[in-house]
């Protein structure tokens, strides 16, 4: 028979089942976090039709899998179009080989001109994209907890899965998120190597390799890493000497041989995606790549990677070396601006999400116990940034979209800050957040956050994949059979879909005389946003009437019922 407890104490097993609530009710937390998370990505990626990217990727990726051919889309390595491939070749989706035609349209030939479904295969695209994007939500939700405890793993997933840009571009057949989330997940595995250098760090390794194999711009986080690995391989040394001193030299070399390791297994990622693909790695550059020179050349011809993976590198930079259109708070330009990026993440990133963002930086700088962990959480985000703001194409937060993923660990700091209220306060943002996000469903690619004005306002600063993607056309098509039924359309469309596909009866108005426009004359914002010669003259002389999903207006042109 068991003895009373002493008095004042608590019986026996009592704290063990209070830890078992607890870790009960942590888990119903975080299930719930990802599931709203999934429900918002499903239901926005089920009615939305292709996005510029989209038919490339899908249709790449139907490519690789089936017809093992490395020729199209070389400007990207083939691991995340394999993933999203995987889902219409797993629904059985039709392709048709003895199509030749350029990315673009072998994208849309597959997805309208090859018997398919349009949008069962692009879900099931997209599928793959979104069970990652969740899977990486676990990642920052270890990651925060390994750092500041299950408060801040809870602080961070929710910011995660609120984040409206993760929601959008995690819902989408792309590859910006897949490649941020193997980047976050080979950092936190290195943040593990500390204590278990010897299983983390090759995993590490393999996610640093998946990573470069989806994006090459992950390349100027390669150096961070490393020197992560050297350094949490000489702490690993140390803690294992219990005590015992380890000599610099010895550490020293084993962070070096770690990080030389670490190397070696990524570049063995990269060409094990190529060599999926095809395993003879069969490969002529085309026609179209650039040739590049100078140190740039030099850098790319010395890269152990496959030689399509070094054309893919030359076509990248003569996108840079390209003059793109850009739109930043109602301002058309031609070129780029340095502070581009951080402009737009004020706009698209709610308010209680940029709050805690700060005050998780300066908690982790000030505090003595998670100032180690700042390089692994802070430094690859700042390196990516930084190149990211150098870069030529100002066309959405997607290229830094690796921010809210890392900066959502680095909230985390909050509620480790031994002041009162601390925790509360990061509690109420966090609502703020939920409901910022919550808002804007099922909008989330032109969110903007409240001081901007919310998605209905969000073309008037920002263009292209912040907003209008071409993401909107069945919603058009609705909206004109609804509402406009037997009227003459005339259609300026920015995106990846074909408009009659969808039941749309639309004529070009860049292609006649202007005086011959009568009609309901429908644009996509981002067309609005580049002023075009031909098009201006057009939208200066008629009435906006409405607009469909934040990212089309509706114009009437004059001499027309209204």
């Amino acid at each position: 028979m068991r003895e009373p407890a002493p008095r004042g104490e608590a019986p026996a097993g009592r704290f063990g089942v209070l830890r078992r609530h607890r870790r009960g009710l942590l888990a119903a937390v975080v299930a719930a976090l990802l599931a709203q998370m999934a429900f918002a990505m499903v239901s926005t990626a089920v009615p939305q039709s292709p996005t510029v990217d989209e038919p490339v990727y899908v249709g790449t990726g139907v490519i690789y899998l089936r017809a093992h051919d490395l020729r199209h889309n070389p400007e990207h390595p083939p691991l995340g179009k394999l993933i999203i491939g995987a889902g219409p070749v797993l629904a059985g989706a039709r392709l048709d080989p003895s199509y030749s035609g350029g990315d673009q349209a072998v994208g849309r030939h597959l997805l309208y001109g090859s018997g398919n479904n349009a949008q069962r295969v692009l879900l099931a695209a997209r599928l793959p994209v979104i069970m990652l994007t969740l899977l990486f939500g676990l990642v920052v939700f270890v990651f925060a907890r390994d750092l500041t405890g299950p408060a801040g793993g809870v602080v961070a997933l929710a910011l995660y899965a609120f984040s409206p840009d993760v929601i959008a571009h995690g819902s989408l057949a792309t590859l910006d998120v897949p490649a941020a989330g193997f980047l976050l997940t080979s950092v936190w595995l290195l943040w593990r190597a500390r204590r278990r250098p010897r299983l983390c760090v090759p995993l590490a390794g393999a996610a640093l390799g998946a990573a470069l194999a989806t994006k090459m711009s992950a390349l100027p986080a390669v150096p961070v890493v490393l020197v992560l690995v050297a350094v949490s391989v000489s702490v690993g040394y140390r803690s294992r000497g219990a005590g015992r001193p380890v000599a610099a030299g010895v550490l020293a070399a084993a962070g070096v041989l770690a990080a030389a390791g670490t190397a070696v297994l990524a570049v063995a990622v990269v060409w094990a995606s190529y060599l999926a693909v095809d395993p003879r790695l069969r490969w002529t550059a085309p026609a179209g790549v650039p040739a590049v020179g100078g140190l740039r050349g030099l850098a790319i011809g010395s890269l152990p990677f496959p030689g399509p993976f070094r054309d893919g590198m030359r076509v990248q930079f003569g996108f840079e070396d390209m003059k793109w259109t850009g739109f930043l708070f109602g301002r058309t330009y031609h070129g780029s601006h340095w502070y581009y990026l951080p402009a737009a993440l004020l706009v698209k990133t709610p308010l209680g999400m940029l709050v805690l963002w700060a005050a998780g930086v300066a908690a982790m700088a000030a505090s003595p116990r998670l100032r180690p962990a700042a390089p692994y959480v802070l430094a690859p985000a700042a390196v990516l940034l930084a190149v990211a703001m150098t870069g030529s194409r100002d066309l959405g937060v997607r290229y830094a979209i690796f921010v809210p993923i890392f900066l959502a660990v680095a909230a985390a700091a909050v509620t480790a800050v031994r002041w009162r209220w601390a925790r509360a306060a990061a509690g109420v943002l966090v609502l703020f957040v939920g409901v910022s996000s919550l808002r804007t469903y099922p909008y989330y690619l032109p969110y903007s956050n409240e001081a901007f004005g919310g998605p209905a306002k969000t073309h008037l600063y920002l263009h292209d994949s912040n907003v209008d993607w071409g993401q909107d056309l069945g919603r058009l098509a609705d909206r004109l059979r609804d509402r406009y039924p037997g009227e003459e359309v005339w259609l300026v469309y920015k995106g990846g879909g074909v408009p009659s596909r969808y039941g749309i009866r639309a004529s070009d108005p860049l292609t006649v005389p202007p005086d011959r426009v009568r009609g309901l004359l429908v644009v996509s914002d981002s067309w609005i946003a580049k002023d075009d010669r031909r098009l201006a003259p057009l939208i200066d002389s008629s009435e906006p009437i409405g607009e469909v999903g934040h990212s089309i207006t509706l114009f009437r042109r004059p001499g027309q019922r209204s």
